[in-house]
């Protein structure tokens, strides 16, 4: 009787184990703030982030992973990913006004990276 509870509470225990280590959050979080030549926040700027893969031939090509946005009133924009990247941004604003960068997202956090747009 007591080797069949023994058994029946580490099997339970083990089960527990293992539906809460699952639950592990994986998303990628990622901020991007535009501001202009003095630092100050940009609205309305279109932003867009993408890989660029190497191909075998020593090309580069758009990969299809890419999100586009616009930033807001304090000159965010904010995207969610599922897996970890190395990601390319060019942020667009009024006129030929551009700026560009390189983010790293990381498993499980929220990364930031300001783009000066001039």
């Amino acid at each position: 009787m007591k080797l069949r509870l023994f058994a029946a509470c580490t099997g339970l225990l083990f089960v527990l184990g293992l539906s809460t280590s699952c639950e592990k959050k994986t998303d990628c979080k990622l901020n991007i703030v535009t501001v202009d030549s003095k630092g100050m926040p940009l609205s309305n700027v279109k932003v867009k982030v993408y890989a660029n893969v190497k191909t075998a031939s020593g090309s580069t090509v758009e990969a299809d992973l890419k999100a586009e946005g616009v930033s807001d009133g304090s000159g965010t924009s904010t995207y969610t990913f599922k897996l970890p990247a190395i990601l390319d941004i060019r942020a667009a604003g009024t006129g030929s006004l551009v700026g560009t960068g390189i983010i790293k997202l990381e498993e499980g956090k929220t990364v930031e990276k300001t783009i000066t747009v001039k």
